[in-house]
């Protein structure tokens, strides 16, 4: 069985809060994009599990990978679901090609971990519901929630609540995203965050034109990753220098993206950031 995990950019990010459980409240709008990794699970010949991953380089122990902790978190499913508790999945080869820089707050982590869920859902004829996968996913990751929808969700709280939302008309914009060469891990950069609890909601902000967006609907990781990190500054500005109607920071990570009115801009912006993963993607679904 084979699937292929997207990645999502973030229109806007305010935190509002820190948690007394350690988390975050915020609020955002994702957007599903076409940046893929590609995961295929097929029977295991030697009756063990194993974890193959090629393509981009990815960080930590294989073990750690939200993909082996979805295995556990069906595992533990489906022992709390049936009387026998020697209910076991079957061993399975995992083949994990990845094409979404980790680090870069576009959540190919994320993605990767919940689209395994639904595929074990689906391989072993499991019928979990979708309100209890969200449930799970939120045990992975704040964010891997918003995978089982893929569409622009509004998200606000740690993660988990969410809405659909209509934005503004992104048709006919063409997105470029600049991944650097460097990953910011997402505890180091809420680490730098002060939160701000009394503004303008971004449900407000999102239905706004375009062409309003830059100031009024803003990412609050830019101004402290931009300090920690003054590439992502040069290359937000380069966006702008260029044309586009819109640049910002993904989530809490290292990619920029800008909204542009075509995609003629890709080989400069390719040639002024030759070290950078520079590439022009389709927005899946607002």
């Amino acid at each position: 069985m084979l699937c292929f995990p997207n990645a999502r950019i973030t229109l806007g990010l305010q935190v509002k809060a820190k948690r007394s459980d350690g988390f975050h409240d915020i609020e955002t709008v994702m957007l599903p994009i076409g940046m893929h990794d590609a995961l295929e699970i097929v029977p295991a010949i030697n009756n063990q599990t194993k974890f193959i991953a090629t393509g981009i380089p990815i960080p930590g122990e294989p073990h750690e990978n939200l993909i082996m902790k979805a295995i556990k978190l069906i595992q533990d499913e489906i022992q709390i679901g049936f009387r026998e508790k020697t209910d076991t999945l079957e061993p399975l080869h995992i083949y994990l090609r990845k094409g979404i820089p980790a680090g870069s707050g576009l959540a190919g982590g994320s993605a990767d971990g919940t689209f395994m869920l639904r595929m074990l859902n689906d391989y072993y004829k499991l019928n979990i519901t979708k309100d209890r996968l969200e449930k799970l996913a939120l045990k992975m990751g704040s964010d891997c929630p918003f995978f089982l929808y893929n569409k622009a969700i509004l998200v606000r709280g740690r993660g988990e609540i969410f809405e659909t939302i209509f934005t503004s008309d992104l048709s006919g914009f063409h997105l470029i995203i600049i991944v650097p060469p460097f990953r910011i891990k997402t505890a180091e950069a809420y680490s730098l965050i002060t939160p701000q609890p009394r503004r303008i909601p971004i449900k407000d902000l999102i239905t706004l034109p375009l062409s309003h967006w830059q100031e009024n609907l803003t990412n609050d990781f830019e101004c402290v990753l931009f300090k920690t990190y003054p590439y992502l500054e040069k290359i937000k500005d380069r966006l702008r220098e260029h044309g586009a109607v819109y640049a910002s920071l993904s989530g809490s990570g290292s990619a920029l993206y800008g909204f542009f009115k075509n995609a003629d801009i890709l080989p400069p912006l390719q040639k002024d950031f030759e070290d950078c993963h520079v590439g022009h993607y389709q927005i899946l679904e607002t």
